[in-house]
């Protein structure tokens, strides 16, 4: 087959690394020594390293995460509460495998949405579906979709997330609807995916915050009882930065 429609052959059967990895080994004059099913190896491997890419690009498109953070780059050398040893372990994702959850508090700046994201990262390129979401904003839209029709879609298409991130949990006070919707997700999730709960209240205030004992019982019973705390404490790193910036511009403007 002549080399121009093999191409066009392989970009209609969707196969766009494979063409490349071809188009490389024809120009590379080594290729040639290679076997028949070396050069094919080759092609298949970059076809498969392409596509997990592509996934992995589109779980993260998908995941909506506030920050472009990475485990790798977390900073462990301000005094702030954070255990080195238990990230590197949740980078490890086996909480997610095991359904298990995360709760991070901590005061305003303290880093909490970083962290979040940054686990929500790494899960996105372990193969795990991910998405990050304010509460307030996550119970709003609940609130629309009840009435459009899109409730029942909504909740489920929450309930197939394997690693959700709420953020901004309890920073206001919640409905009898709010807390009855973040009964239904939660209940969803239970036994069956993980969540991260990003919070500036302690997980001791959670009940009180919630507001109706009977309810706060129900959710925090499916939330705190498999899942790991990282209580964050300290200045705010957002001020510390803003300090050093401002440190550094006025040594530049004396010199």
């Amino acid at each position: 087959m002549l080399l121009h429609p093999l191409m066009e052959k392989l970009s209609t059967l969707k196969l766009v690394g494979m063409a490349r990895a071809l188009e490389e080994q024809i120009r590379n004059p080594e290729a040639e020594s290679l076997s028949f099913t070396d050069r094919l190896g080759l092609l298949v491997d970059r076809e498969s390293v392409e596509r997990e890419n592509r996934r992995m690009t589109s779980r993260l498109k998908a995941a909506r995460l506030r920050e472009a953070a990475a485990v790798e780059d977390i900073d462990y050398r301000h005094p702030r509460g954070l255990d080195k040893a238990l990230m590197l372990k949740l980078a490890a994702c086996a909480f997610v495998r095991e359904h298990l959850n995360v709760f991070i508090t901590g005061p305003t700046g303290a880093g909490k949405t970083y962290l979040s994201c940054a686990l929500g990262n790494k899960a996105c390129r372990e193969g795990f579906s991910v998405l990050y979401v304010r509460l307030p904003r996550l119970l709003e839209n609940l609130g629309v979709g009840r009435g459009d029709g899109r409730y029942a879609k909504i909740l489920d298409a929450f309930a197939r997330i394997e690693l959700l991130i709420l953020d901004d949990w309890a920073i206001a006070p919640l409905t009898d609807e709010q807390r009855r919707d973040l009964f239904e997700i939660l209940e969803d999730r239970y036994g069956r995916k993980s969540t991260i709960v990003v919070s500036q209240l302690p997980v001791e205030k959670w009940h009180d915050a919630i507001g109706e004992p009977t309810l706060a019982d129900a959710i925090l019973d499916r939330l705190l009882h498999n899942g790991y705390k990282i209580a964050l404490r300290g200045e705010s790193l957002r001020k510390k930065k803003g300090q050093q910036r401002l440190t550094e511009i006025g040594h530049c403007e004396k010199q």
